[in-house]
């Protein structure tokens, strides 16, 4: 949900997005603040680090966190070798799939045997 904040700035307001929400759990699976599927590599075997660049990464996308976003319970925050704050679940790296288009869609679940939905 995109909220607006508005400020007054020498008495002209000025809209600004609201703060990204992070992941959570909808219907089973993980989603981004948009209800889109988020995924876990099987390769990323150690706990806070992902092993998803380059070529992997355009086409698997870190779900990134922004600066202001903040750890809480099982959600972390991991950085990237790339420098990216990218959102993870109990030390599971998330990532988006590059096809899926609208909330729902899971087109990325079981690709080559090592990706798949993240489960809570």
């Amino acid at each position: 949900m995109l909220r607006t904040l508005m400020l007054l700035a020498l008495g002209t307001a000025v809209s600004l997005p609201a703060l990204a929400e992070p992941p959570k759990v909808m219907n089973g699976s993980i989603v981004d603040e948009h209800g889109m599927s988020l995924y876990v590599f099987d390769k990323d075997d150690m706990a806070g680090k992902s092993t998803c660049a380059g070529a992997c990464a355009t086409n698997w996308p870190p779900a990134a966190a922004d600066s202001y976003d903040k750890e809480s319970g099982d959600w972390t925050i991991i950085k990237r070798d790339d420098g990216v704050h990218q959102w993870a679940y109990k030390g599971h790296p998330l990532y988006r799939w590059h096809t899926d288009k609208k909330p729902g869609d899971a087109m990325g679940d079981g690709i080559k045997n090592v990706w798949h939905v993240a489960k809570p």
